[in-house]
Order: structure tokens, then sequence, then C-alpha cells
């Protein structure tokens, strides 16, 4: 009994320091694994300014000391059978990672040999490999049928993981696509980042400009700044979505929800909790 209270008191003090001071802590157990698997996060860009912000709260998760480890890889232009301009990430996302990511805008069989070469090296060496939806799901229909041939073996069920937080983004998905990798891999759907209270976090914060006050980094700071700039520049423009939590000098990196889950940091509550904790 004395062992169990000690261990309530741990628990207790753990949760009451993340609060007050805004500190984070290692990766829950049970979904990734920090050591062996591959984390890709799938942006559409199109035509909903957000995934420029996402891009830059992803570069802020990932520049933290706790996911320093973390193998990962951004793709841009993943998206699915929706119509409007698409939204160019690629200054963000040079400025973030330098050459560490794919566009599969620009040339998606070229993104499609990066990513399964990536792919197939974490699943050899007994890694699985999850895969954030920020967007719809095609270029991963494409990858698991690559999958499927190169190494018939495996039970893809497994080993591939998908979390998709929107209806939108499989209302937009090829119908083929996405019945397919709901019947071939691990699929998960969580609630919706855009909402707060739901179970995961909310990240579309209309209004929002309190990240300037929390980051000191120049590289994060630059890299905010720019993601910030980009999306009121196409926010609505020439047809795209009219995102008002952007329209509204606010954020939405909505789609960072999903990668939150997997990383087991559902509990963060919102915009303001992610950027106490994580901002530097």
């Amino acid at each position: 009994m004395k062992k169990n209270n000690a261990l309530f008191f741990a628990i207790g003090l753990s949760v009451l320091v993340s609060n007050v001071f805004g500190l984070s802590f290692p990766l829950k157990e049970g979904r990734f694994d920090i050591e062996k698997d591959l984390l890709l996060v799938q942006m559409d860009c199109k035509t909903d300014v957000d995934d420029i912000h996402t891009a830059a709260a992803f570069f802020t998760l990932m520049s933290h000391p706790d996911f320093s480890k973390i193998n990962y890889y951004p793709v841009a232009g993943t998206y699915g059978i929706q119509e409007g301009l698409y939204v160019s990430p690629n200054e963000v996302l040079n400025l973030a990672f330098g050459s560490k990511w794919a566009d599969a805008h620009e040339d998606a069989d070229r993104a499609l040999k990066v990513v399964l070469k990536k792919a197939m090296k974490t699943l050899k060496s007994g890694g699985d490999v999850w895969i954030a939806e920020a967007g719809q799901s095609d270029f991963t229909a494409r990858l698991v049928r690559e999958l499927q041939i190169a190494r018939p073996d495996l039970n893809l069920r497994e080993r591939i993981h998908v979390v998709q937080h929107s209806n939108w983004n499989e209302e937009v998905t090829s119908k083929s696509s996405l019945e397919f990798i709901k019947a071939t891999i691990d699929y998960h759907k969580i609630p919706d980042g855009n909402a707060v209270g739901n179970g995961t976090p909310g990240f579309r914060t209309p209004g929002y400009s309190q990240w300037k006050s929390e980051i000191s980094n120049s590289k994060l700071r630059s890299v905010w700044d720019l993601a910030v700039e980009i999306g009121l520049k196409y926010n609505g423009v020439e047809g795209r979505y009219n995102n008002n939590a952007i329209e509204e000098n606010g954020l939405d990196f909505s789609d960072l929800s999903e990668v939150c889950w997997i990383l087991g940091l559902e509990e963060i509550k919102d915009t303001e909790e992610f950027f106490r904790r994580y901002a530097y």
C-alpha cells in the first residue's frame, strides 16, 4: 500500500511540475518506439494554409531535447482529389529542415522513392512506420502498395500505422485509396485537432499571438515568422480556403494533433500549452 501511495504521489508531482513550469516528459510506452520507428508527417498544403503552421509546429517539437532522437521525415504535397490551388511550404521547410524533406507536389514519383527507401530501412531493422496524415491518404496508398510488392512477407497491418483526424481529409481522399489503406494497414481516426477538449490537443486558435513572447531561439522565431507571413499572404487568396483563425491573426496547426497522439502527448490541451511546453 505504501508503494502505491508513493507511486501516486510521484505521478501527481510530475503533473503538477508540468502544469506549473511547462516541462515535458519522456514518451509514453505503447505507441511510437523512439529507438526503432519512423515518423512521417505528410502535408497536403492544398488549399488550406494550416499546413504551413503545422510545419513550423512540427519543427518546434522536433527541436525539443525530448524528441531529438526521433527518426522523422516531412513530405509536402500529399494531396488527394480536392480542387484548388496549392500553398507552397518550401520556404518554411527549407528553413526548418534543410534538405530533410520530400516534395511530392513537384515530383511525386521521386518523393515516393525517397520515402519508400526510408520505410524499407526502418522495417528491415525491426521498426514500425507511423504516418501523421496531415492531408489525404492517396500518397500513403501508393507507398503501401509499393511495400506490398517489396515486402510480401510482412504483415503491414502490424507495421504501418496511419493517424487521421479530419473528416474532410477522408472525404477528399479517393475512395479506392481510403478503402485500400483501411483494409490493409493499421488505421486510426482520432478526434479533430481543430477543437479543444475532445481527447486530443486543439491547435486552432483565432487571435493567438502570445507565441511571440514564448520563443527566444532565433532560428525557431525565424521559422514561425515566415510561416505566419506565408499563411497570411495566401489565406483565402485566389479561391483557396479562407481559414478564419489565421485571418484573425491566430494560428492553426491542427494537423499536429496526430503527431501528438502518436508520441503520447494527447493530454496537451491547446495552442497555449503547446508553446508553454515546447517553445524555447
